[in-house]
């Protein structure tokens, strides 16, 4: 007998669906990306509690330390998507954090640059396919418009993570010589086992793809796919190397990449260096830990706050641009000036424009590709270009700069972007730029170009649609056009 199509749900309902599905996706992802940013970024803490000077490093050895975990992050990602699309999301995110965790335990027990090297190497090969994998876990749960917010309420525990990691550290250093080991060692071993914990809790946690989620019914499966489809449309869900090969040659996904890249730079730097800096505007080692918290704290609201009214507007190109503004503002406080408060306030104003970057663009992205193995390509090849901006990231900040650090703050002035501010109010092609040199307005006139195109491509494709009003495709046709992604006529970008 032939099954009926069912109705789609009523707001109400639809709202229920969503907030049940929130319940069960959303808290589990926000612990791991919590204990994923506070593993990659505890060595900034562990640097205050005498790391360098236990394990001899000199020069720039704790800056290759930093930077040597970025190639091989860069290299798992594609593959790991892939890995995503093929087995049962739970069982591979489970491995990565329980390889991981042990990478960090590990750490705590090195004893010369050598043994930091190759742990931060491995950390590096095992992290490297949990960011990307969960953005495209959440582009098969959410509509193109949801994802904005989940993906911020995510990214947001990575900023929890700076704050949470100055808190635990600050109390982690009075345990200095317990057991004959550093306050640093016992940062490394006490977050590393947490993680083993949470690891094997993700395995059972973890759910997979709608049409096999357990704790919905039948009737909320089909709603889920309904819903994903007619906002997408029927492209092809098929795993078919060809869309991987499509991704590759995408131009528009290297500009994401590069919008990326300026964007993970500073966030890197940030989270890597922030307890230095606020050390060297004149705090103890102690009170450094705990005074990197509020910038953090507010940043996390600042994440969730534009992701969610970029969402509401099915808009994220502007809200890049504005964020970027007020990280260059607060970069700028922290490079012209040597008073602490004006500093700090700096660090507060540079955080806030930062880290909201991060999952605007990277939602931005995943919403503007077709078809579910060329967006997690797309969606890999995207995290890629943010860490390319982590190896420049662990250079930024060098010891012979200190205290100041007047170079390293330029430095990401010219990551993030900077250009005149008619050229926001024009969003114009005919952009008018500064005598400044062209690193300096690089986030900013990629946003602004893509922002741009997009809206001229939807407008194109619009256009067309209506000179062809009476060649409507019939949903057979569709069909036969789903393996063009998002290159199908009837395909429309956020802009």
């Amino acid at each position: 007998m032939e099954q009926t199509q069912q109705a789609p749900f009523d707001a109400k309902a639809t709202k229920r669906l969503l907030r049940k599905i929130d319940f069960h996706i959303i808290p589990i992802m926000c612990l791991i990306c919590l204990l994923c940013f506070l593993d990659r970024a505890n060595i900034g803490n562990a640097r205050l509690d005498s790391l360098e000077s236990d394990l001899g490093l000199v020069g720039l050895q704790y800056n290759d330390c930093l930077a040597v975990l970025f190639p091989f992050y860069i290299a798992a990602e594609i593959p790991s998507n892939m890995m995503m699309k093929r087995i049962r999301p739970s069982a591979w995110l489970a491995f990565i954090m329980f390889a991981w965790s042990a990478c960090i335990i590990g750490q705590g027990f090195v004893e010369n640059y050598q043994g930091l090297m190759a742990t931060r190497a491995l950390l590096g090969l095992f992290e490297g396919g949990f960011f990307p994998g969960i953005n495209f876990y959440i582009t098969q749960w959410y509509r193109r418009n949801e994802c904005g917010l989940r993906m911020a309420l995510i990214f947001s525990s990575a900023t929890l993570a700076g704050a949470f990691g100055g808190l635990l550290a600050r109390a982690i250093a009075e345990m200095s010589g317990v057991g004959g080991m550093s306050a640093w060692s016992w940062i490394f071993t006490i977050e590393g086992l947490a993680s083993i914990v949470v690891s094997v809790l993700a395995y059972w946690a973890v759910h997979g793809y709608p049409a096999s989620a357990r704790f919905l019914t039948a009737t909320e499966r089909q709603e889920v796919q309904r819903r994903l489809s007619a906002d997408s449309g029927p492209l092809s869900d098929d795993f078919d190397m060809k869309y991987v090969y499509q991704a590759l040659t995408d131009w528009k996904i290297y500009i994401y990449m590069l919008i990326c890249m300026a964007g993970f730079c500073p966030v890197y730097s940030f989270s890597l260096f922030l307890p230095t800096i606020v050390k060297n505007m004149g705090y103890s080692a102690n009170n450094a830990q705990l005074m990197s918290v509020p910038p953090y704290v507010l940043a996390c609201i600042f994440t969730i706050g534009g992701s969610t009214l970029a969402d509401r507007r099915r808009q994220r190109g502007v809200f890049l641009l504005g964020f970027q503004l007020v990280a260059i503002f607060g970069l700028a406080l922290l490079a012209s000036s040597a008073n602490p408060t004006i500093q700090y306030t700096g660090t507060v104003f540079a955080a806030i424009g930062i880290y909201p970057q991060i999952p605007l663009g990277l939602a931005w992205n995943g919403s503007n590709i077709g078809g579910s193995l060329k967006r997690a390509t797309g969606i890999a090849m995207q995290v890629m270009g943010g860490n390319c901006g982590g190896i420049v990231a662990s250079y930024v900040y060098l010891n012979r700069d200190a205290p100041r650090y007047i170079a390293g703050h330029s430095i990401l002035i010219g990551f993030v972007g900077l250009v005149r501010l008619l050229s926001l109010l024009t969003f114009s092609y005919d952009l008018l730029f500064s005598n400044s040199h062209p690193n300096c307005r690089m986030a900013f006139v990629l946003t602004l170009f893509m922002t741009t195109w997009c809206r001229r491509e939807n407008e194109r494709r619009d256009a067309v649609a209506r000179a062809a009003v009476n060649d409507e495709l019939t949903l057979e046709q569709k069909l036969l056009e789903k393996e063009l992604a998002d290159g199908v006529s009837w395909f429309r970008y956020t802009v």
